[in-house]
């Protein structure tokens, strides 16, 4: 699962710009964050454990006192690309022998032998549970140049009372829930990340007030398994209901779910309340039971389906993404044809898909895998074919429809460009000026802004983004960002 960039927040009630930059601290950190929305959301907290101890987070490697990797372990790739990063630093360490350099998250705890032993710029490694040790043990390595490692695995550990410091931005990850209990046969966070532990409803609703306060509009209830959360009497639509009766203001996601766990009272809730998105994000996986079986899923194709026609019934016009992983060991051609029956038949508006990676420790690391490299780039390429098409017939039939949009921020590849997301999570890019029917700046309206949240009529689509304008404003998109 794929996501990107983030906020900040403060229990003292500073702004959330001098919150990055304390003038009391005098000391430099650079972080680095790579893999899922959980590894930004962890950086914020570290962010916020060393600000209490004279850090500001510097944008520039050089110059920096401490260099930190927030790495992940999901797939072999992102693994591979830490230690390719980590070749780069030798460099930095050689001009400055004073710089400690540290591995945070999934990484450090999956492989801290050979992070420590073989990579001899790496000061300290620093597990999910253990980042209120990291002030103790960068103090450490300075005064006995002695390395750090803290990899323990906690039962109760949330940084419940923790104010992560969040960049500025009008969206927010908010982390509800730690750790997953599933234990499916390909994945490592189990073994990376602990067991599941919930946050207190009251301590993350006072964090959601607070990112309020700061002018934040597009709240993500976030965790490993969003649907398992559970706090005394409370879980997770309960916890849902609570933060958008407090915030009507503010949009409501959330991500991850996991099918099993996923409830009609979930699905009431969604209904219910106009500012939770009406958006899900529901791995599939595979379209094949035998398969499900072997993945130690939990459920079939046909509980799944039944989810996803009960929520498009309670919301006609929900968004749907999933995640695949294809050509997991043992995946027959047939298995393979289930999987693409099930994206044509669930229309998803976009789709995550993967090459199944091999992971140390999990059940499947032991299976027969011995599928061909050219059957396993023609079925992904099948699945990702299929996937595109759908999404481009899925945003094409939006063209001439009028969809509420927040504006997020300034397009990637023009200032004369915003992006916004709509409801379903779509993401829309729009002009950052209003244009009249002649084609000129119209200087009487007051021109959208970051934050705004505004209706566009939607002209354009590809597979991956809409195009539109602010309704009754009409600017024609250049084909180098539609083609993009």
């Amino acid at each position: 699962m794929q996501l990107t960039d983030l906020i900040l927040n403060n229990s003292e009630q500073v702004t959330r710009q001098s919150g990055l930059q304390s003038p009391e601290n005098d000391k430099k950190v650079y972080i680095e964050t790579f893999g899922c929305q959980m590894n930004y959301s962890d950086t914020e907290i570290v962010l916020g454990v060393l600000s209490k101890f004279g850090y500001n987070e510097t944008s520039s490697l050089e110059g920096s006192d401490v260099i930190l990797l927030n790495t992940c372990s999901i797939r072999e790739n992102a693994e591979r690309k830490i230690y390719k990063r980590l070749d780069d630093l030798k460099f930095i360490k050689r001009k400055n022998p004073n710089v400690v350099i540290g591995i945070l998250g999934c990484m450090a705890e999956r492989l801290r032998k050979d992070l420590l032993e073989e990579r001899k710029c790496v000061d300290l490694i620093v597990g999910p549970d253990e980042y209120r040790r990291v002030p103790e043990l960068i103090d450490n390595v300075l005064e006995t140049g002695e390395k750090g490692i803290a990899v323990k695995l906690s039962r109760v550990e949330t940084y419940d009372d923790i104010a992560p410091l969040r960049r500025e931005g009008v969206t927010a990850w908010l982390s509800i829930m730690r750790g997953c209990d599933k234990f499916c046969t390909f994945c490592v966070v189990p073994f990376t990340r602990g067991r599941e532990r919930s946050r207190s409803l009251n301590g993350i609703l006072d964090e959601a007030k607070r990112l309020s306060d700061e002018g934040v509009k597009d709240i993500w209830l976030l965790g490993q398994n969003v649907n398992s959360y559970k706090f005394e009497e409370h879980d997770f639509p309960d916890l849902l209901r609570t933060v958008a009766s407090a915030l009507p203001e503010v949009r409501i996601r959330y991500t991850t779910s996991h099918p099993y766990d996923l409830s009609q009272k979930l699905l009431e809730t969604m209904a219910e309340y106009d500012n939770i998105c009406k958006y899900i994000h529901l791995p599939i996986q595979s379209g094949s039971d035998r398969i499900l079986q072997l993945m130690n899923r939990l459920y079939t194709v046909e509980q799944y389906m039944k989810v996803m026609k009960t929520a498009r019934e309670l919301m006609p016009d929900v968004g749907f993404s999933t995640d695949i992983i294809s050509c997991f060991p043992g995946e027959t051609e047939d298995d393979h044809k289930m999987t693409l029956d099930v994206i044509s038949e669930v229309q998803y508006d976009g789709a995550f898909t993967f090459l199944y990676s091999p992971r140390e420790n999990t059940k499947a690391y032991s299976m027969s895998f011995d599928i061909p490299d050219e059957i396993k780039k023609r079925r992904l390429d099948e699945i990702i074919t299929l996937q595109r098409e759908i999404s481009y017939d899925i945003n094409r039939k939006m063209v001439g429809k009028t969809k509420r949009v927040l504006v997020e921020s300034l397009s990637k590849k023009s200032d004369d460009f915003y992006m916004g997301r709509t409801d379903c999570n779509k993401s829309v890019i729009l002009p950052a000026q209003f244009i009249n029917d002649e084609g000129n700046q119209d200087t009487n309206l007051r021109a959208p802004a970051i934050g705004d949240m505004i209706d566009v009529l939607i002209t354009k689509a590809n597979s991956a983004t809409l195009f539109g304008n602010p309704v009754h404003f009409h600017l024609p998109i250049s084909n180098s960002l539609l083609n993009g």
